[in-house]
């Protein structure tokens, strides 16, 4: 079990992507991880039929216990701020407002608790012309400017299949309150830390936006399929095989010289259409269709033989189904296997943070829990409550 944070104790006040894969980064790092759920559990668990949770609960919730509490009570409310009491790190990302209607806003919770960390993940953050906007991954791909960037020129805007906007912001509030931790182990004091998923991606566009300030007068199109963001650089696609398609990419004029010669069209190493990296972008149309009618004959295992070999940068475009059963993911762990009570052997996302002083792998995952499996075991610790009294806060 990896133990970088296993004196930490986590509140999960949290739904959907945004929050539990921030929670699931402590759990992975050792932490006591507790999912905070209305009695009827958090939405993403309704979208299974009957008591079965869906594959992707499964999926952001192993290594976590979960209690219940009703937060319209004043029983439920007041119970949730005593476990706050003794808790380091709450993470939430409920919409707008929703926390200060219950009664139990961050800035309570650090009244009651003064060093405990609120991570609060928002859609557009608690500031801006933006911040009272619901907000999920769609919505926020929309508004950050990442659909109009996504699709072929002569096509509609096009969402990004990942929740990218969802796990971004999970990403970065995980950064922001280890830092607050850092800050805490240095002050004593505890603090809100927030990140909005809209703030997140803006730095992603930096090659899109390129084009806007490298040629102010150009009218590139902002969708520019699976060529560069910027226009600047060729070969750069995904370009059809025998059996699939492949990407390549050549970064310098190395690359470009060794791709032709294992296509087996060296004869372009001559021309001057194709001289250096800013000539060869003015001719991206020339040049992909010569990448393309050398690899449409052969296939992705073939094209990928003779990239490596070559020393280009390349990757076969995988399946969903082929994704799935990665050699590369299964074997450095990001893909784990555990027998879920009811779904029966299931993959889970593995941890992603490689630590050279960590005690070691983390052997021991545990099913997501079912709503409210901790209560008595939770309540009772934390809490001093009799059985009883444990159910009486749901």
């Amino acid at each position: 079990m990896l133990d970088s944070f296993s004196d930490l104790v986590v509140l999960e006040l949290a739904h959907i992507y945004n929050g539990p894969y921030c929670g699931l980064l402590f759990a992975h790092l050792g932490a006591e991880v507790i999912k905070v759920e209305p009695p009827t559990g958090e939405r993403l668990r309704t979208r299974a039929p009957g008591d079965q949770d869906p594959h992707e609960f499964v999926m952001l919730n192993s290594n976590k216990k979960s209690v219940t509490f009703d937060l319209k009570s004043d029983e439920g409310r007041e119970g949730f701020l005593k476990l706050v009491e003794q808790a380091d790190v709450v993470i939430e990302n409920y919409g707008p407002g929703t926390l200060e209607r219950l009664g139990i806003s961050p800035e309570t919770m650090l009244e009651r608790n003064p060093r405990v960390i609120v991570a609060s993940g928002k859609g557009y953050g608690s500031t801006g012309p933006y911040a009272n906007m619901p907000a999920m991954d769609l919505t926020v791909q929309a508004m950050s400017g990442a659909i109009s960037t996504s699709g072929f020129p002569d096509g509609p805007p096009v969402k990004a299949g990942p929740a990218f906007t969802d796990f971004s912001g999970a990403i970065h509030l995980f950064g922001a309150a280890a830092a607050a931790l850092y800050h805490r182990e240095k002050t004593g004091e505890g603090q809100i830390v927030e990140v909005s998923m809209h703030d997140t991606i803006y730095p992603m566009l930096t090659s899109a936006l390129s084009v806007l300030h490298n040629n102010p007068e150009s009218t590139l199109p902002e969708r520019t399929g699976n060529q560069h963001s910027g226009l600047n650089m060729a070969p750069y696609n995904v370009y059809e095989a025998a059996d699939g398609w492949i990407a390549i990419i050549c970064a310098s004029d190395k690359h470009w010289l060794r791709l032709i010669d294992a296509l087996g069209v060296g004869h372009y190493a001559d021309d001057p259409r194709f001289a250096n990296p800013v000539i060869r972008a003015e001719h991206m149309e020339l040049v992909d269709n010569i990448v393309t009618e050398a690899t449409s004959k052969l296939t992705r295992e073939e094209i990928s033989e003779r990239m490596a070999a070559a020393g280009v940068p390349y990757a076969p475009v995988k399946t969903l189904r082929e994704v799935d059963q990665d050699p590369h993911l299964i074997e450095r762990g990001m893909i784990r296997y555990i027998e879920h009570p009811e779904n029966g052997r299931v993959p889970v996302v593995g941890n992603p943070l490689r630590m050279s002083a960590a005690s070691g792998e983390q052997t021991d995952l545990k099913p997501a829990p079912k709503v409210g499996a901790d209560q008595q075991e939770v309540l009772g610790r934390f809490l001093s409550m009799r059985p009883e009294e444990s159910q009486s806060v749901r």
